[in-house]
């Protein structure tokens, strides 16, 4: 699985005009699954996000986690991180997982976060064509694959 974690003020997704999800304060992870991630991917994954120290403290340093802060999170299905732009100019989408394979693993990164954060996890819908706005602070953006642990 590959996550593009953005630390944002605001971040909202929105479908056909409407928004199916917002939040204040806290992360918009954009993911992308392959067809060879798995439940120990997410577990690695949702770990590594929630005590990833991100946000600042009282003397503005980055060392407060999305638990700490108790953060919101916006989850964005993403499979065009997994292109691959080796040949040619039209990039290749044969690495990202299909439907079938994708949802369930999807679904569990976001029941998971849930779980631990005891809390909703806002949402795009999967598949659909969909518009994110946001304000990233800091800019803070950083890439998270699970395969290579970075």
């Amino acid at each position: 699985m590959r996550i593009v974690l953005q630390r944002v003020s605001e971040a909202s997704v929105s479908i056909d005009g409407k928004v199916n999800g917002k939040i204040g304060k806290g992360v918009l992870l954009l993911v992308g699954i392959e067809d060879d991630d798995s439940k120990e991917d997410i577990s690695w994954l949702v770990n590594k996000i929630l005590k990833m120290r991100i946000f600042n403290d009282e003397a503005g340093v980055m060392n407060c986690s999305l638990q700490d802060i108790n953060a919101e999170v916006l989850v964005i299905s993403q499979f065009t991180l997994h292109a691959s732009t080796k040949k040619g100019n039209r990039p290749s989408y044969i690495k990202a997982a299909k439907p079938d394979i994708a949802i369930p693993l999807y679904e569990k990164f976001i029941l998971d976060i849930e779980d631990q954060l005891d809390k909703k996890v806002e949402c795009g819908i999967f598949g659909a064509d969909i518009k994110v706005a946001l304000i990233n602070d800091g800019p803070v953006t950083i890439i998270i694959d699970s395969k290579s642990k970075e």
